[in-house]
């Protein structure tokens, strides 16, 4: 015989609210307060930061601490006392901001910066691999800390989000740029940049297939020019015609075809992607050479090598230079052409990061627990764990995965 149950009970014992407290309880038991230091970038090229106020303000409010260096919001137009009244701590000193556990900052620390770290901090930066150096590595490890490169971190989807966000504001920039510089006040053609009414449309040729040429193509065509997109890679371009919706002329990259729109193009854009560790195609100087005078010529991979014989590295404070009367564009960081834009992109990216590492309780928990966050760390606790990088430069490497397992 069934024994009766008493009033009330069943519902009681069977209640949502029980179960999600104790998952709540064990959340909050795991939830690690934050340090987080964000460094002025002192990169002439660099006027990005990690985080907008607004990020600031709600990192602090779920309980972490963070610490601005006076100043490092400028570049991006955000003043200290933004950060300020978004609740960060405001710091008059480098040493102040590396105190920190956590520092996030944009380009890679400087040697000066390495001397102010410690064993057991955390240091997300871009690592830049064009310019990585032997001597840069070794000075991280003899510190003992984990170092993450935000343009390895991954997602769920296998894709890099820091690239792809970046990619995107330099494929938009490049097109302002070059109708910039098509322009008669900057010694330029003379010319629009797209096409009017009973005028040919401008010709713009792009290196490349990837999140740079998507978004330079989408800003060209939307202004009307004339655009002819070339890669090695046919899954890229039929993907890139089947995104921008239009009739896109597309071609691998043939030597004579390609040498050909080039010698017609107003604006070449190089935005080709490094494989086996070099640019898979480089335009000759004899071709730069045969182009019209007053065209412009963009190298977005400047900092991977340069896709044409004729690019040298440039700055924002000097960006351009004139080689056969070409115009060439060679900026390695366009992105920070325009940091306010960028900066609430990488901040979109960086504070879900912060707070899945608070909710697991630490960067080594979270390391253990998500394999896409892995895929940025390349030096954990002093040890150097990207392979490419040991290749590279041959030194010994431990492998990330196990040193994890055995710690935990």
């Amino acid at each position: 015989m069934q024994e009766a149950v008493p009033p009330g009970f069943e519902s009681l014992a069977t209640s949502r609210a029980y179960f999600t407290q104790e998952s709540m309880l064990a959340v909050e038991t795991r939830r690690r307060k934050l340090f987080i230091g964000l460094p002025r970038e002192s990169s002439l090229q660099e006027n990005r930061l990690g985080l907008t106020p607004e990020a600031v303000k709600h990192l602090i409010n779920e309980g972490h601490e963070i610490v601005l260096e006076s100043g490092a919001g400028e570049p991006s137009k955000y003043s200290d006392h933004e950060f300020s009244e978004a609740g960060a701590t405001i710091a008059y000193s480098q040493k102040e901001v590396y105190e920190a556990d956590i520092i996030l900052k944009v380009a890679p620390p400087t040697t000066d910066e390495i001397n102010l770290m410690r064993a057991g901090q955390t240091l997300i930066s871009a690592l830049q691999f064009g310019s990585l150096t032997g001597d840069y590595i070794a000075s991280l490890t003899r510190k003992k800390i984990n170092a993450i490169a935000f343009e390895l971190i991954k997602d769920p989807s296998g894709a890099r989000p820091v690239v792809r966000a970046m990619s995107e504001i330099a494929g938009s920039t490049v097109m302002l740029i070059a109708a910039e510089y098509l322009a008669r006040s900057n010694e330029g053609k003379g010319i629009i940049l797209g096409g009017i009414t009973g005028v040919p449309p401008s010709q713009v040729v792009i290196l490349g297939a990837g999140t740079v040429a998507e978004y330079a193509a989408r800003a060209a065509t939307g202004l009307g020019a004339e655009v002819k997109v070339f890669d090695n890679h046919i899954y890229k371009l039929r993907r890139l015609k089947q995104n921008l919706g239009t009739q896109l002329y597309t071609s691998t990259l043939d030597t004579y075809v390609l040498n050909q729109q080039i010698r017609r193009a107003d604006v070449v854009i190089g935005a080709l992607n490094v494989e086996e560790g070099r640019i898979p195609f480089m335009v000759p100087e004899s071709v730069v050479a045969t182009m019209a005078p007053g065209s412009v010529i963009i190298d977005v991979s400047i900092d991977q090598g340069g896709c044409f014989e004729t690019s040298e590295m440039t700055s924002h404070s000097k960006p351009v230079f004139r080689k056969y009367d070409v115009v060439h564009y060679c900026v390695p960081n366009v992105a920070s052409r325009v940091p306010r834009t960028a900066t609430g992109a990488l901040s979109n990216i960086f504070t879900p990061i912060l707070q899945e590492i608070s909710q697991h309780g630490g960067v080594n928990e979270v390391l253990f627990a998500n394999e896409h966050f892995r895929a940025g760390v390349y030096i954990y606790k002093g040890s150097l764990t990207n392979a490419a990088i040991a290749k590279k430069f041959n030194m010994r490497y431990k492998e990330l995965g196990l040193m994890i397992a055995v710690r935990n």
